[in-house]
C-alpha cells in the first residue's frame, strides 16, 4: 500500500480546476504534517492553507512551474491548482528546520494522493510577493508552496539511462526517469 501511494505521489503540475478541495480537507493534510517527525521536536513549521479561488489566482503568477520544461510557462486556465499550502518557518522557534520541511511536505502529499488528489512541491516562488499577499509577519519565513488539485495529467516513472531530466512526450505524458536501484545503493554490509 505504501509503495502504491509513493508511486502515485508525483509532481503533478496540471489539474482539473473544476474539482475543488475544501479547506477542511487541506487542514486534514496539514494535520498529517503536524503529526510527522521534527528535528529535536522543535516543530518550527507553520502553514497557510489557501482554498479561495481569488487568492489562488493571485498566487499563481509568482510560481515557477518546471525548470526542465523551459518552453512551458505553466498550467493553462482550467489546469491550475485549486489550493495551495504555504510551508513556513517560524524564526522565533528555530533558526534551523533541518529536514522537517521535506518530511512534512511528503506527509501532506501522501495524504492528498490517498484522497484522490495530487500536488507539487514548489521552491521556485517569489517569496517576497507571496509573503505580502499572505500578510505574513516578519518572523515567518516562506519556504515552499505546495500546489494542489485533482491531477489532469499522466505521470510515468521510468528507469533513467543517462539523463534524469523529466520530459513530456507528444501526447503530453510526463516522464520521470529514476536512477536504477543498483546505482543508488553503494553497498549492503
Amino acid at each position: 500500500m505504501m509503495q502504491d501511494l509513493i508511486r502515485k505521489n508525483r509532481s503533478y503540475r496540471r489539474f482539473d480546476s473544476s474539482v475543488k478541495i475544501s479547506a477542511e480537507q487541506v487542514k486534514a493534510w496539514i494535520d498529517l504534517a503536524r503529526l510527522s517527525g521534527s528535528g529535536r521536536n522543535a516543530q518550527p513549521l507553520k502553514y497557510v492553507a489557501v482554498t479561495d479561488e481569488k487568492m489562488c489566482d493571485k498566487i499563481f503568477p509568482y510560481i515557477g512551474w518546471a525548470g526542465y520544461l523551459s518552453e512551458w510557462k505553466g498550467p493553462e486556465e482550467g489546469e491550475r491548482p485549486v489550493a495551495y499550502i504555504a510551508v513556513l518557518k517560524d524564526k522565533k522557534i528555530a533558526d534551523n528546520h533541518y529536514c522537517d520541511d521535506g518530511i512534512a511536505m511528503q506527509s501532506i502529499l501522501l495524504g492528498a494522493v490517498e484522497a484522490g488528489f495530487g500536488g507539487c512541491m514548489i521552491g521556485s516562488v517569489n517569496q517576497r510577493k507571496v509573503s505580502i499577499l499572505l500578510d505574513l509577519p516578519e518572523h515567518i519565513e516562506l519556504l515552499w508552496m505546495i500546489a494542489l488539485g485533482k491531477p489532469a495529467e499522466k505521470v510515468v516513472i521510468e528507469t533513467a539511462e543517462n539523463d534524469i531530466k523529466y520530459w513530456r512526450d507528444e501526447e503530453g505524458v510526463h516522464h520521470v526517469p529514476k536512477r536504477p536501484l543498483e546505482e543508488i545503493i553503494v553497498k549492503i554490509v
